[in-house]
């Protein structure tokens, strides 16, 4: 395989977006083990009173994670998450605008590998999400497993990110006041499994628990498609029935979280990696579903509003697909 290596006279302005990049594929791959192996340090270590007040901490502050979380407008605000959305670079297109006296339920489409728009549009304000939906705070739901790793939970939790856990999303979309945002990647991570240059593939056919969350606080449900979130990465072949496919589906079911096995560019080569490449991510917020409260809803409730969020995403996907490079004759896939 030919090497190609980046050039030596790159700008400092390209450069500093690379680092930014650089931390967050660290944050998501190697932080979390190291915020743990610094805490078992801690444990063992003539410091262990630090140790111990922090687990006493981590006791009185285990409900956090569900409740809302305890973002940090200084750290959302960081110039870091600037240079983070010029490397793609990563924009958030408003279609209409959204009353910040209901609450809503975004939901995210696709996936991805690690859900770069997702994170850079929901969980920083370098997109300018306060501007644009001024009055509304987002909250980007993650995987439980990542909010029980010691100091880990707090730096996610200071940039909106909350636990996915059913509660979790309850609290959000049952406050009175309004203005509350629960961004959801409906896919979840088995949907990362497909996430490979030009998939159109996304999880959502039998996933129908937000659709019954919306209708049990009566919060309006919001169709989201980021056109080139699945451009960012390769990944090895992992067909359905594949023995690959079959592995990272049992460490899935056992460890909670899925495990593709990607690669794009290196920080000073761009053949291979651990880096996105630059493609651009245009996440398109769609029209609002109108939704009754219901706070039993039937199963025949749950399936009619359904379908309306698959139809509002078909037409947000058919409406805006040829703007950012997708042909006519590409469509979704449910599956």
């Amino acid at each position: 395989m030919k090497i190609e290596f980046a050039p030596l006279n790159i700008p400092l302005e390209r450069r500093l977006q690379t680092a930014a990049v650089v931390q967050w594929v660290f944050s998501f791959l190697a932080l979390a083990q190291c915020c743990l192996a610094l805490f078992l340090l801690l444990c063992l270590s003539q410091w262990w009173v630090l140790a111990v007040l922090y687990a006493g901490w981590l006791y009185l502050d285990r409900d956090t994670p569900i409740r809302g979380g305890r973002r940090s407008r200084w750290v959302r605000s960081w110039a870091m998450w600037t240079y983070f959305k010029d490397y793609f670079p990563i924009s958030l297109i408003k279609t209409v605008d959204l009353d910040p006296k209901r609450n809503y339920l975004f939901g995210f489409h696709p996936h991805g590998v690690l859900v770069a728009g997702g994170f850079g549009n929901f969980c920083t304000e370098a997109s300018g999400f306060a501007t644009l939906f001024p009055g509304l705070t987002p909250y980007l739901l993650l995987l439980p497993f990542w909010f029980r790793v010691p100091f880990f939970r707090d730096y996610i939790m200071s940039g909106g990110l909350v636990s996915s856990e059913k509660s979790s999303a309850s609290y959000i979309l049952s406050q009175p006041e309004g203005g509350h945002v629960a961004v959801v990647a409906i896919g979840g991570a088995p949907e990362s499994l497909d996430a490979r240059p030009g998939a159109l593939k996304l999880q959502v056919l039998n996933r129908k628990g937000f659709v019954k969350l919306a209708l049990k606080h009566g919060a309006q449900l919001v169709p989201v498609f980021s056109f080139g979130e699945n451009e960012l990465f390769d990944q090895m072949e992992n067909p359905v029935g594949s023995p690959l496919r079959c592995l990272q589906e049992r460490m899935q079911k056992v460890m909670g979280v899925a495990l593709p096995l990607f690669h794009a560019r290196g920080v000073f080569q761009y053949s291979f990696g651990l880096l996105p490449y630059r493609k651009p991510i245009h996440t398109v917020v769609g029209r609002p579903i109108q939704v009754v409260q219901n706070p039993c809803p039937s199963r025949e409730d749950i399936d009619a509003l359904h379908k309306t969020y698959l139809d509002e995403l078909t037409q947000l996907f058919e409406e805006n697909k040829a703007n950012y490079g997708i042909s006519e004759d590409k469509h979704l896939t449910f599956i």
